[in-house]
């Protein structure tokens, strides 16, 4: 796996907030988000897909677990307006 430069992520993709890494899982195992997966009757450690909204005390305002692709970004937007 490569690493990805967060800076150029979001100018390229217009992106007017904030990306984090964590290298280290330290913010992945806070909100809970490492977890135990399977694919095809194999176990492994993976990240839970999630979206969390925070808010500018920090606190975690909303979220979203178990996330599925279709239809996701438009529920988030609807939640931010």
């Amino acid at each position: 796996m490569r690493a990805v430069n967060r800076k150029c992520v979001a100018a390229k993709c217009d992106i007017g907030f904030p990306l984090v890494s964590d290298p280290d899982r330290t913010l992945c195992e806070a909100m809970g988000v490492w977890v135990e997966k399977s694919m095809y009757g194999r176990s492994y450690m993976g990240v839970e897909r999630s979206t969390f909204v925070v808010g500018s005390d920090g606190r975690v305002e909303r979220a979203w677990r178990k996330v599925k692709v279709p239809g996701h970004a438009a529920e988030v937007l609807t939640a931010l307006e």
